[in-house]
Parts: C-alpha cells; structure tokens; sequence
C-alpha cells in the first residue's frame, strides 16, 4: 500500500503553512506521497491516506474553531488512522512551554476536545510585527511584554526550530 499523508493546516500569518510545506517536503523524500490542504477545503475521505496530519496556529490564545469542527465531524475516521496534531504558537519560543504536556494552549485544546491523535508536537512562530494590522500588532506587543518577549524588532523573529520540525517528521515516516 502506497503511504499517503494528508496535512491539514489552519494558519493565520502563513508560519502554519511553512511548517506543512516542510513536513511534506520531508516525508516524500522518504518516499511517501504527501498532500496538503486548508483545514477549509478538504473533501475526501480521511481513509484514502495512511497518515493524517492536522497542523494549527494559535491566535489570541486560541485555534481556528474551524479546526475544532473538523475534529469533531471526523474524529471517528481519525482515530482509526495515525493521525498527528501540531500547534504552532509564540508561547512555544520558550523550552519550558513547547511540548504538548508544558504548552498552555495545547493542554487546554486537549482538555475541550475529545479526540486523542497518535502524535502530539509544540513548534514555535513567527514574529512579524511589520505584518500585523495596527489592532493586532498593539494586542500582540501587549502579550510579548506581559511574557517578557520582544516588544520592537527590526526584522521578522522566525523562533521556529527546523530541526523539531524534521524529528517530528521522522516520526511520521516511522508509524
């Protein structure tokens, strides 16, 4: 049986994406074929594909609720695959808050959501102030100083780290 993997993603600010882009391009050269899709346009069965990959961001301390429904509508088709889960948030820049059991926002989703994926990973963001609208980029600053993180940059923090990334891909290839 050919091994397909589905990445499903919900992103805000397009480091969701990236990630997703990564994981693929890291499975197929494994041999796997690899699709991804916005967590708004997937149509076909989940049986189709040996791994189901569903990847997050956080805004505002929450996921898109449109990854929430999805779980829901699907969480039977998902558990009966290897399915996997990954958060993509700023918290996650810091090591003690970037695994799914130490990352507030990833204990919470688990706690409101009765699905259990196979593979649960943390992976940092991206800091882009010069992308934020005006409300956004005022919000986030206020988060950053209450967290003690930048307030000013000169240029976009990529606190994503490509080697989690690629580990947790490696887990994907093994299941």
């Amino acid at each position: 049986m050919e091994k397909r993997v589905a990445i499903l993603y919900s992103t805000v600010d397009g480091q969701t994406l990236k990630i997703c882009k990564r994981i693929a391009r890291h499975i197929e050269n494994a041999g796997f074929s690899a699709e991804i899709f916005s967590i708004t346009d997937f149509e076909n069965p989940i049986s189709k594909y040996s791994n189901f990959i569903i990847g997050a961001s956080i805004r505002y301390g929450k996921h898109n609720k449109k990854v929430t429904e999805f779980i829901e509508k699907h969480q039977r088709e998902l558990e009966s695959t290897n399915s996997a889960f990954f958060s993509v948030n700023l918290v996650a820049r810091k090591a003690e808050k970037n695994s799914f059991n130490t990352n507030p926002y990833v204990i919470k989703f688990f706690k409101n959501i009765d699905w259990q994926p196979k593979m649960i990973e943390v992976f940092a963001g991206r800091l882009d102030y010069a992308s934020y609208s005006f409300i956004d980029r005022l919000l986030i600053k206020m988060i950053m100083k209450m967290t003690h993180g930048p307030t000013k940059t000169e240029k976009p923090i990529e606190y994503t780290d490509w080697r989690q990334v690629e580990a947790f891909s490696e887990k994907i290839i093994q299941t």
